[in-house]
């Protein structure tokens, strides 16, 4: 059925999990790899299952500063009967029974050595050595393998590298790694208003595809950042048309029902609109869609309603299409300093700062003051930057991150202890 854009309003607005699991379905992972060093991995997708080819250590070591010796030479070895060896130098290859061989932290046993026995239990004489302690066989030696064995699985496709994963990745003698490459995002900012800079009477400075361009960077893609295309039909659909070789589309502005949102029509034109209009607040207006296999996210133009739908939808689909998956934001715990608003079946975003001192006029907490958390420590306060209004940059801006009200929830009381989303933290 055609998307009619001049329907008034939005009759039906869906949820955010189920507008999310939609635009995901239709994001199909690229299959583009290439090989880059470790040291350049950071944050990089695995493309092919990576095996140890080695193991660590690849030698039996020394756990401890102290002689290797045979186990069975020192059985019966005490304070008051020491057993006697002959001394071998450090890094002796071999020992013979009744040998023990000087060794340090990490440095390889010799061959004919199953245990070490430590600095403190031995006495040099002459040639000899006293051992004041008997061991066991593997005591204070960490066996070849120990940490790593030779074939081991150490991660799988789709796993996003991490710095003490490339660690691990040299350590097992790996110096580049298969990965797939950036997924590629085209970000078009449209609308007839915007320019670059000297706004006049009705003009504004084109802000979102700037933000969003930079998110896309920051969440693992490459970013195609488009010039600004009017409110025309044809040219919106040139545009878009254009970049349907990405693996993702995003358009800020023009996505709601009003005569200049041309957007959803355009993409109905060129493929299919799967989702307008979802239970979220502030930014329900966004289109979700794909033609030509190439899903379409289509921002509001208010900056904030499209920072808060790039994070909800954009970020996932980017993704899903380079072949992970979009792990949740880092969270931290706060007590709410003023009341949040929210409307029943509405998913609500509201923007916050972190602050650890007491907040003038906020509202007293109805049961007291909530300043701790379960372990004892002190808890920040999280404060409303703004209630409301999706085209008050500042308000998300000047934020620490975001408090979100789930649809069941008819607003939150301050001096609620809430999980506050840092969603610029981290990738």
């Amino acid at each position: 059925m055609s998307h009619d854009r001049r329907e008034s309003g939005f009759k039906r607005r869906t949820r955010v999990a189920d507008a999310r699991a939609t635009l995901l379905d239709a994001v199909t992972p690229h299959d583009r790899t290439e090989s880059v060093p470790v040291g350049a991995a950071d944050g990089r997708v695995i493309a092919e299952p990576i095996d140890a080819p080695s193991p660590v250590p690849g030698y039996d070591r020394a756990a401890m500063d102290g002689y290797a010796v045979r186990a069975s030479d020192t059985f019966g070895a005490g304070d008051r009967s020491p057993a006697v060896l002959s001394a071998r130098p450090a890094e002796t290859e071999s020992i013979a029974p009744g040998e023990a061989a000087r060794v340090h932290t990490g440095s390889a046993v010799p061959e004919g050595a199953d245990a070490v026995v430590m600095i403190e239990q031995v006495e040099s004489v002459g040639d000899d050595v006293e051992v004041f302690d008997a061991v066991a066989t593997g005591e204070n030696v960490g066996e070849a393998g120990e940490d790593v064995a030779a074939g081991q699985r150490l991660y799988g496709p789709g796993h996003v590298l991490r710095p003490s994963d490339l660690g691990l990745l040299r350590s097992v003698g790996l110096d580049e790694v298969a990965v797939r490459e950036p997924p590629e995002v085209a970000v078009i900012p449209t609308g007839e208003e915007l320019v670059e800079s000297d706004p006049g009477p009705g003009e504004v400075i084109e802000t979102n595809g700037l933000t969003v361009s930079r998110l896309v960077e920051r969440w693992g893609g490459e970013a195609r950042y488009r010039d600004v295309v009017t409110d025309d039909p044809d040219a919106l659909r040139e545009a878009v048309a254009a970049d349907l070789d990405a693996d993702v589309v995003v358009t800020t502005g023009g996505s709601s029902v009003g005569e200049r949102d041309l957007i959803p029509e355009v993409v109905d034109g060129l493929g299919e609109v799967l989702v307008h209009g979802v239970a979220l607040k502030p930014g329900h207006p966004v289109c979700l869609g794909r033609a030509e296999e190439t899903p379409i996210v289509s921002l509001p133009g208010y900056p904030v309603a499209c920072i808060v739908n790039a994070a909800q939808f954009l970020r996932p689909a980017l993704k899903r299409a380079g072949g992970a998956d979009a792990d949740p934001f880092p969270t931290r715990r706060a007590t709410l300093g003023r009341k949040v608003a929210s409307e029943p079946g509405v998913r609500t975003f509201a923007r916050v700062s972190l602050s650890d001192g007491d907040n003038e006029g906020a509202d007293e907490p109805a049961d007291g003051d909530v300043a701790d958390d379960a372990d004892g420590d002190h808890l920040p306060t999280a404060t409303p930057t703004r209630a409301s209004g999706s085209g008050i940059l500042s308000s998300v801006a000047l934020a620490d991150g975001w408090v979100v009200v789930p649809e069941p929830r008819e607003g939150l009381d301050a001096g609620e202890t809430v999980d506050v989303e840092l969603w610029e933290v981290t990738p």
